[in-house]
């Protein structure tokens, strides 16, 4: 039979459908013969019923474009990406390099495996530069990229 402290455990699995085979039908009947357990599980499920039905609320279109209106808000959201991706590349360049010396230097791995190792790194930094030079491209030719939506 299964004790109350291991019952109160499996209550949200069962009430979000995750619960199956003897541990939901050890609970069941636990639930069955506990009125303590079977009162706190009437309590869980109706917290699950009201969190369930629950929405976070959107702002409204005007209040963004309140927002985004302040130049200030503009090119503090820019500058933070700036400086991210400066970070970011840096980091990755820095790994790069860490990557193809510790490749490059280790004399277990045959020259095939290094090759080939070099290979997929240059042509993931390949793919990588083609696709931010393609992305910056299009948004910069957007014409709709400064109307509000």
């Amino acid at each position: 039979m299964m004790k109350c402290e291991d019952a109160k455990l499996f209550m949200m699995g069962y009430l979000d459908g995750e619960l199956q085979g003897d541990d939901k039908e050890n609970l069941e009947k636990h639930l069955a013969q506990c009125k303590k357990c079977s009162a706190e599980f009437e309590e869980f499920k109706r917290l699950h019923n009201m969190t369930s039905t629950l929405q976070l609320a959107e702002p409204e279109d005007q209040l963004w474009q309140q927002y985004w209106a302040h130049v200030y808000n503009r090119i503090e959201r820019g500058v933070g990406w700036i400086f991210f991706s400066i970070g970011a590349i840096l980091l990755l360049v820095y790994g790069g390099f860490k990557a193809i010396e510790s490749i490059i230097v280790d004399p277990t791995l045959g020259i095939v495996i290094k090759v080939g190792l070099l290979a997929v790194m240059a042509g993931t930094a390949i793919l990588f530069v083609s696709v931010a030079r393609e992305r910056w491209f299009f948004w910069r030719k957007d014409r709709y990229r400064y109307v509000r939506r």
